[in-house]
């Protein structure tokens, strides 16, 4: 058997034609236009590729996009200073600051300090509770994407056994409560685990969110299963450089049911949930009904 592949980059080009869509109707009956405010401190590289992805995207979806690009000796109380201001504008619908942040700055405070129905990273401690005790939140993009993903490929998930693997609070977390809400049964699994490959065989669906190479093969999978990849690293191979995921595709695709690949599979979500969180947060900042199929 050979699983189906989940291209992620065709979904994700679909949400975001919803989106654009929600934003043309939206701007036409009302006149507002969503915004989104991304804060780069300092020269990462990645970083800077990953923020004039967002700009161009958040664009080309019909919105407002308003980039600040600070140096990175920039003190913590004028960053702070700087989502205040954010917090106050009307403009600004949502607000996101790049991680990681230099050094000097503590993430956790100016995370916080960011108003929780702008927090489109879904990162604010408020929004985390939300999450967790199942109210509305604004719930973290690249989470929101797998199970974007999950619920096209299996329809109701209810009953299914998921296995996420990672204990981040950027993924592993939020995707449990996630699954969790859709009445799946969730073990969250990590380095101290006992027996790992034997928990995943039994496991319907399998996140993989850990940041280790490949490290989930094949005879970990219960044949037919669901396989999310959100891993992303680069490693060398034969002399050249390669973006691989946390599961061995190789392995993985002759057992699996269905898989996302690396690269093309859940990265391209998580910008895509990025422009549905903020058309989300302006839609509820004006009592308007949000858009149905982008929210969790």
């Amino acid at each position: 058997m050979t699983a189906a592949i989940i291209d992620g980059k065709a979904f994700a080009a679909k949400v975001r034609a919803q989106v654009a869509a929600h934003v043309a109707k939206l701007t036409a009956d009302s006149g507002i236009v969503p915004g989104l405010a991304v804060v780069l401190v300092g020269e990462d590289p990645a970083s800077q590729v990953y923020v004039r992805s967002k700009g161009k995207q958040t664009v080309e979806a019909g919105m407002a996009s308003f980039e600040h690009k600070l140096p990175a000796e920039t003190p913590e109380v004028e960053l702070l200073a700087l989502v205040r201001r954010l917090n106050a504008d009307p403009a600004v619908h949502g607000i996101l600051v790049q991680l990681p942040l230099p050094a000097h700055i503590n993430a956790d405070l100016v995370i916080n300090a960011i108003d929780p129905a702008k927090d489109v990273d879904g990162f604010h401690i408020s929004n985390v509770g939300l999450l967790g005790t199942g109210q509305k939140a604004m719930v973290p993009c690249t989470p929101l994407g797998c199970l974007m993903l999950l619920r096209d490929r299996l329809g109701k998930l209810a009953g299914l056994d998921a296995v996420v693997i990672g204990r981040s609070n950027i993924v592993g977390k939020p995707m449990a409560q996630l699954l969790l809400a859709d009445s799946c049964t969730v073990t969250i699994a990590h380095s101290r685990t006992r027996d790992l490959p034997g928990l995943c065989r039994r496991a319907d669906i399998v996140i993989a969110a850990v940041g280790r190479p490949e490290m989930v093969t094949g005879d970990w999978i219960k044949p037919g299963a669901t396989v999310i990849d959100v891993g992303i690293n680069r490693i060398e191979r034969d002399g050249k450089e390669k973006l691989v995921g946390d599961v061995d595709f190789a392995s993985a695709v002759q057992v699996a049911g269905a898989i996302t690949p690396v690269p093309g599979g859940v990265g391209p979500m998580t910008i895509a949930c990025l422009l549905a969180n903020t058309l989300t947060a302006c839609c509820r900042a004006n009592g308007l009904p949000e858009p149905a199929g982008l929210t969790a």
